[in-house]
């Protein structure tokens, strides 16, 4: 008869569902604690070679897990998250846990409060593991810009994971985690996903609160879930979306049944294709494997017609103007003076900003400073960032005109699979062209879903993104079942 422990190591060695692992909760099969006990395990076992945590939040988790096995063991009713293992990107802030953000500048602070998502979860009996490496400031599409270190794609140690939420996507993929926590401001949840071969969400903006967020660019960032399928995927947005009155921007929406919606068949739904996606760049594996998953759509009922959003060639220049001018305004308060790195080497006021600045920041996040302090600059706003917003616009219009004739939108994720480490550090412009099928949904505010795909001859996943108008969660969600029963 297997033993306890053996028991225990096999929910790790063979993730189950959210559904699964809570019926064995209910039904006594298997404990919160010992569950959380054996991630970490696991964690200390895996994250040596992927460097995929940051900090570890134990005493908190395992208090957490303890709550759920009392609530278990007295037969009460248990959240919709009980005992699952979480964990979170170190740019959402958890009490009395380090939030660096990836960057030098905040190592060491530990913010007083929980972000909106992170309480959300813990309210929903999720057991927070700790937290997840990220490109600094969540600047980067290749977990590569982290002051700690990059983070390696599980599937292929030598590869990048995707960034910026390089850390969250390769905690699910690893088996380090059940389900975690990302941020996406032009890319960075769905990117990774895509290149770690798991599910990523982008939520509408203003579907989960920013309250808590370390912020890059505040008119694009977005708080959303990886999970390893579509069903916990949308299980996890609803638990954490809704209205929250600490983030102005955060919608008023009621919130449905994502899980359910997702249960919903997909025939009759009408599913849009744009021509620009399938254009120079695609990598050839990449288009192949989409187009299966396109094929899949149809077999599933799914009326298929081709669309055409024709300023998506303007989405980087438009995207990289927008966030870098936001970051170059939300990263003036790091400065040395009220939390984290402080230069020793500063003898006035303006020196300590200075030096504070140059040595706390890497250099891609200087990059982006200069290049949005230059777009806000006196002579030069109306020619770059007014016109990048105007052109945002006409991108946003666009959508809406699609949404008109169809109810969701497919492109592949990314133009290829994962790139080796260290293939596109030299080069910013190719490393930002890999967010060029991402940066158009979150200029425009619209949701989406990056679902599995099938992995090229090598064995590297694909993603397909799954994009739908703003607050049709539920619609990106069924197609996205509809593309993963076809990959079973």
């Amino acid at each position: 008869m297997p033993t306890e422990t053996k028991t225990v190591e096999n929910y790790v060695e063979k993730p189950k569902t959210l559904a699964e692992l809570r019926a064995d909760l209910v039904g006594g099969k298997v404990k919160a604690a010992d569950l959380a006990a054996r991630y970490y395990d696991r964690i200390a076992e895996v994250n040596p070679r992927l460097n995929v945590y940051l900090s570890l939040s134990k005493e908190r988790a395992l208090a957490q897990a303890a709550r759920v096995d009392a609530l278990a063991a007295k037969g009460d009713p248990l959240p919709p998250l009980a005992g699952v293992p979480v964990g979170v990107k170190d740019v959402l802030v958890m009490k009395g846990a380090p939030a660096t953000a990836g960057s030098k500048i905040l190592k060491g602070y530990q913010p007083p409060y929980d972000a909106t998502a992170v309480s959300k979860l813990e309210a929903a009996g999720a057991v927070l593991l700790g937290k997840l490496n990220c490109d600094e400031f969540a600047m980067g599409s290749s977990n590569e810009n982290s002051a700690y270190g990059p983070v390696r794609n599980p599937v292929d140690t030598e590869r990048v994971p995707g960034g910026s939420s390089g850390g969250s996507a390769a905690a699910v993929a690893a088996n380090m985690a059940v389900a975690s926590l990302g941020t996406d401001t032009g890319g960075s949840i769905r990117q990774p996903a895509s290149f770690c071969g798991v599910v990523g969400v982008l939520p509408t903006y203003g579907r989960v609160s920013r309250y808590g967020l370390i912020a890059f660019a505040s008119s694009l960032d977005r708080v959303g879930p990886f999970a390893g399928n579509v069903r916990d995927a949308a299980t996890l947005l609803g638990v954490i979306a809704g209205h929250d009155p600490k983030d102005a921007t955060s919608s008023p929406a009621p919130v449905p049944d994502f899980a359910a919606e997702s249960d919903k068949p997909v025939e009759g739904l009408r599913v849009g294709v744009p021509a620009e996606y399938f254009a120079e760049g695609l990598d050839a594996e990449v288009r192949a494997n989409i187009e299966k998953g396109i094929a899949g759509l149809k077999a599933a009922g799914c009326t298929v017609k081709p669309v055409s959003l024709p300023h998506t060639r303007y989405a980087i220049p438009t995207y990289y103007l927008v966030a870098t001018a936001e970051a170059s305004a939300n990263l003036a308060r790091f400065d040395g003076v009220r939390y984290g790195y402080r230069s020793p080497a500063s003898e006035t006021l303006a020196g300590l900003y200075k030096n504070s600045r140059e040595e706390g920041f890497g250099a891609e996040v200087k990059r982006r400073i200069l290049l949005g302090t230059y777009a806000l600059s006196a002579g030069y706003y109306d020619a770059y960032y007014r016109k990048a917003q105007q052109v945002r616009r006409l991108l946003a219009e666009e959508f809406l005109r699609v949404f008109a004739d169809v109810d969701a939108i497919v492109t592949p994720t990314a133009p290829t699979a994962a790139f080796k480490l260290g293939e596109k550090t030299g080069d910013p412009l190719a490393m930002y062209l890999a967010d060029i099928y991402t940066v158009t949904a979150s200029l425009a505010g619209i949701c989406g879903v990056t679902v599995p795909c099938g992995a090229t001859a090598a064995g590297l996943p694909v993603g397909m993104q799954v994009l739908a108008a703003h607050l049709k969660e539920g619609t990106a969600f069924r197609v996205a079942r509809a593309v993963e029963a076809a990959q079973i």
